[in-house]
């Protein structure tokens, strides 16, 4: 056992866009209102050609209570606030805001931090001086580089994947099974057991994890883009039997719909 496997303490973090995801639903003592004539309350290519970062897409909900999702990135939180404005327009349909959920993309480094963590206490130093704080921006700013990660912190809409599901997540903080007592290194072997599970389906589901610690009461959103809806199911499946989801996580509701502006 390493002197690393007794601490626990937060993985460093690289953020980029904020994200805003709207979840409408039709009054009942509404009029029936069409989906799709509804989204046209507000011209998505117009607000998308004006971004110089970010894009918002409006989503038709399948097999729900409610009727639309519309997505959000921005690069500010000031600009999130401006698009939620959106709500006012399809008040105009009927429509009611019935959920909403605020995050920011995100890309934790599990194993950079452990590994700094690791080098701090073998030179004598601790986690947070001045030396582990340098080379940790120095691996940062060297991951912000790499076409992985920015794809991470600023996702494109993938038009040839129509189908999305979004769904909330927080890691379990029950007494024998805490996410967030266990040492840093075993949370970087889960989660990279679990990266490897997500891997199989590149080409096929497009990820975007966004945190939400400190905005909403669910720690993490997961919006999913895909050709074939049941990639939705075979994935999420598989990463529930990865350990980390098996003992770990806790899911909120899940909105599956189809892209219908972008």
């Amino acid at each position: 056992m390493t002197e690393t496997s007794a601490i626990a303490h937060p993985p460093e973090t690289i953020e980029g866009w904020y994200a805003l995801h709207q979840i409408f639903r039709r009054a009942p003592e509404s009029r029936p209102a069409d989906k799709e004539q509804a989204s046209m309350g507000i011209d998505v290519g117009l607000i998308n050609r004006r971004l110089t970062d970010g894009w918002t897409a409006v989503c038709s909900l399948i097999g729900s209570v409610d009727d639309l999702m519309v997505i959000h990135f921005r690069r500010t939180l000031e600009e999130i606030q401006e698009a939620q404005g959106v709500a006012n327009v399809f008040r105009e349909w009927d429509m009611q805001l019935s959920y909403s959920f605020l995050s920011v993309t995100e890309a934790g480094l599990y194993h950079i931090t452990a590994q700094m963590a690791a080098d701090a206490l073998r030179r004598g130093g601790s986690v947070g001086d001045a030396e582990y704080k340098s080379k940790v921006a120095e691996r940062v700013n060297a991951e912000v580089a790499t076409d992985h990660i920015q794809r991470r912190l600023f996702p494109e809409l993938p038009h040839n994947m129509p189908y999305v599901c979004f769904y909330p997540m927080s890691k379990r903080r029950d007494a024998r099974q805490n996410w967030y007592t266990l040492s840093l290194d075993e949370r970087s072997r889960l989660m990279h057991a679990h990266g490897l599970t997500g891997r199989r389906y590149a080409g096929k589901v497009q990820q975007i994890i966004t945190g939400a610690i400190g905005f909403e009461n669910w720690e993490w959103g997961v919006t999913l883009f895909a050709r074939d809806p049941l990639d939705f199911k075979k994935l999420v499946t598989d990463m529930r039997f990865d350990e980390v989801s098996a003992k770990y996580a806790e899911f909120g509701e899940f909105y599956v719909g189809k892209v219908l502006t972008f």
